[in-house]
């Protein structure tokens, strides 16, 4: 689903108090607001909370807005979310040197309410267009579930995330079986709409927040299931194919059953090292290959890694 409708939230970096109070002032009954008094305390919540725009003083001890403005920028959580700096300095030196840092605006004290207000505005709506710009770039145009890409991505974070926690991390393969007849003899408009009905399981099934379901390519599907242990994989797996002979879509001439299944493969491990290998990939699709070569409509298990 696209995120077409959200209250902003804005981080004010300052370690005046009265300069974060007026600008929570200004902002607080558009936006949701987060403080930090430090540069320190800014690199974290921003970290945390993920900001969709911060307003970033540039004096400040310890850790200056420079500084942060580098550290965000180092960082691939934070490194897109744009940083308006608010501050005394203004020589024409320093406001060159702050856009070059990658400062989407560069705003000098004493300023005026109303132009804040309008540049904040302005750089949340070029964020929001930005963040729908990716989200549509990531979903599979005919089922609307994310597509190939959105996974390799998923794919290497939930890796490195379960590696961090020691974690299990699942995998399923799943593949409409003999898909090409049922194009040849019902037509390519009744096999996108069977792709859309098995889009419509495979993601009403995998529904806790981390898990997700894409389309690999052709009538082949992947679900990623982290912190998932190779029996509730399994147990999906069968949900999954059972819910799919449950619609009942005929298939008059499929040798394996008269109406649409699925083939599934799978693979549970706890990942080690911090690369993640193609062995992970592999192991699911060897596993969708033997539930093919033995009849098709099931699931079969790669050994335990």
């Amino acid at each position: 689903m696209i995120d077409t409708e959200r209250q902003f939230t804005l981080l004010i970096v300052d370690d005046e108090k009265q300069n974060r109070l007026l600008l929570t002032e200004l902002f607080q009954d558009e936006y949701k607001i987060i403080q930090a008094k430090s540069g320190m305390q800014a690199l974290e919540r921003a970290q945390t909370h993920t900001p969709d725009l911060i307003l970033l003083d540039v004096l400040m001890p310890e850790l200056d807005g420079m500084t942060v403005l580098r550290e965000l920028k180092r960082n691939d959580a934070t490194r897109q979310i744009p940083v308006i700096f608010i501050t005394a300095l203004n020589s024409p030196s320093e406001e060159e040197w702050g856009l070059l840092l990658g400062a989407a605006d560069y705003i000098t004290k004493p300023f005026h309410p109303s132009i804040v207000r309008v540049r904040v505005h302005n750089h949340l709506q070029i964020a929001h267009q930005r963040r729908l710009l990716e989200q549509i770039a990531a979903l599979d145009g005919l089922t609307g579930i994310p597509n190939r890409r959105r996974f390799d991505e998923a794919l290497a974070q939930e890796w490195s995330r379960c590696q961090r926690s020691g974690q299990p991390l699942s995998l399923i393969i799943a593949d409409v079986d003999h898909f090409k007849r049922y194009n040849d003899t019902q037509g390519h408009a009744a096999g996108d709409r069977v792709l859309q009905e098995v889009a419509a399981v495979l993601r009403h099934s995998a529904r806790r927040p981390g898990d997700l379901v894409a389309r690999y390519g052709g009538e082949e599907f992947v679900l990623l299931l982290p912190e998932t242990s190779p029996q509730q994989a399994r147990q999906l797996a069968e949900d999954v194919r059972q819910r799919v002979v449950a619609r009942h879509i005929a298939h008059p001439t499929s040798p394996s059953a008269p109406c649409i299944t699925l083939s599934l493969g799978g693979i549970t491990t706890i990942p080690g090292g911090n690369e993640l290998t193609p062995d992970f990939f592999e192991g699911a699709d060897d596993a969708l290959y033997q539930a093919k070569a033995q009849g098709r409509n099931r699931w079969c298990w790669a050994p335990a890694t």
